[in-house]
Order: C-alpha cells, then structure tokens, then sequence
C-alpha cells in the first residue's frame, strides 16, 4: 500500500458513503460491536475504511488510534500498513477494514500487524468475499477496468486462515454480513433486507463481506537485530516504562565504622 493506496482509500470511503455501502457500513457497526465489547486493554488500532466514524471509536478501550497513509481529517498516526511505527507487543486490539485485500503485499501486512499485537490480543480483520454476489460483482467491475476494483485482490477466509495460523493465530469466530443487496424499494426493499437480515442471523457463507475474530497466541516475530536496531528511534512506544527503582542509601564507598557511624 504505496502511492497508489491513498486514491484506493478515497474511493473506498466514497463508495462506502453512497447507496447500499451506508446499509453495509450500518450492519458492520452492529455486528462489530458484541466483538468491540469484550476487547479490553490500553490501546487499539484501526487499519483501512474509516466510514465516517472509525470502527474503533465504539470501542471500551480509552486510547483509541486510527492509522492512515496520508494526512486527512481524524487520522492520529500517519503510517504505511506495512511498517507501522509502533513497538512490538504494544497495541491490545487491532481492526483490519479493508486493508488487506488492496495492499501489494498483504502477507507482509499481517505479519506487521501481528508484530505489534500484544499476546492474547483481539484482532478484527473485515474483508469482501470472493465467493458471493458482491465478489462476483467486484470481479466484473475489475474486468470492466474501473478504477478501484481493477486493484482489488480478494483474500478469501480459508486463506487468511492459513496465514493467521502460520504467524500463531487463532481464529474464534466469523461473521458473514451482504448476502442480499438491498434493491429497490418499498415492498422488494423490505423483503430483501429482512432475507439479508434472515441471511445473516444463520451466518450463512454467502455473506458479502467477512469479520474474522482472532486472536494472538504468541510473542510476536521478530525481526533482524540489527533492522530492529536501526529502526528503534522510529518506534513509539505506547506501553508506559516502568520507573527506574529507587537507589540504596549507601554509597558505593560508604562502609559502617566501629562505633556504629557511617564514613564516606
């Protein structure tokens, strides 16, 4: 996610503002939220779409930050998703929106995010399936040489369940939400909403987009000494250091005299 990614996010919060995405980013906050819920910590992350209001926003968690690659209104940490500037083991909760499946090298994504996930942490990756009318939808657009779904690269749940695993991630739940697009109105409108709601309930796979809710079970990877050194003044540190304990008393000279006293 280079140059090119900050356009792809442009039209992504565009696409996300008109017609059926406002509906979709409306079910992704309710189905978000139970998840947000029993998040807990110092400090989360978002990565991708912000919709308006980040998905992090609702969270519990007090030290909330939303990482973009460019300077625009409500971003707080300016950084590409591949090599975020934050220590490892230091963030509690990670939301994933759409960040993935537009990056040059998602793989290396991932690791990164999972770097600075704490052990134990939760981590939220939302993404569009492949595998539904929505994927099917976007390929064609994709084919037709439209300008964001000709870089869209689908990353499908089995897939992202492989790379989570191999980087020592446990997947818990996922969510499938946009069986049905909600056409039309009046009377069609409201019976596919209820089908789409219906849909959803059973968490059926034909879902148009995916939340997969994992876990951290391990320390994270580390890098190369010495690329870990050379990027160490770069990182921020959100986790407080402890203070330094409190010195003895006695001098490294000072020595207890026969009468009780003590000399320099």
């Amino acid at each position: 996610m280079r140059a090119d990614c900050i356009d792809i996010l442009q039209e992504l919060e565009y696409w996300y503002a008109r017609g059926n995405g406002q509906y979709l980013m409306q079910v992704t906050r309710a189905a978000t939220q139970p998840l947000l819920d029993t998040a807990f910590g110092y400090h989360i992350l978002q990565l991708g779409v912000r919709g308006g209001e980040p998905l992090c926003q609702e969270s519990p968690i007090h030290h909330r930050l939303y990482c973009a690659s460019s300077v625009v209104n409500g971003v707080d940490l300016v950084a590409e998703s591949d090599e975020l500037p934050l220590e490892s083991d230091s963030v509690d909760a990670v939301i994933v929106h759409h960040c993935l499946e537009f990056a040059a090298n998602p793989h290396k994504v991932l690791r990164e995010i999972q770097r600075v996930l704490i052990p134990q942490g939760q981590l939220l990756i939302i993404g569009f399936n492949p595998y539904s009318l929505l994927g099917c939808k976007a390929r064609l657009r994709g084919l037709l040489r439209d300008p964001l779904w000709s870089r869209h690269r689908p990353v499908s749940e089995r897939r992202l369940t492989d790379w989570l695993r191999l980087l020592g991630c446990e997947v818990l739940d996922t969510r499938r939400l946009y069986a049905l697009p909600p056409l039309g109105s009046g009377r069609l409108h409201r019976a596919l909403t209820a089908g789409d709601t219906w849909i959803a309930r059973h968490n059926l796979p034909m879902g148009g987009i995916y939340i997969l809710h994992a876990t951290k079970q391990v320390v994270g990877l580390h890098k190369p000494r010495r690329l870990l050194l050379a990027r160490r003044r770069r990182l921020i540190g959100l986790v407080p250091k402890p203070a330094a304990a409190p010195r003895s008393g006695f001098g490294r000279d000072s020595r207890p005299s026969s009468d009780g006293s003590h000399s320099a």
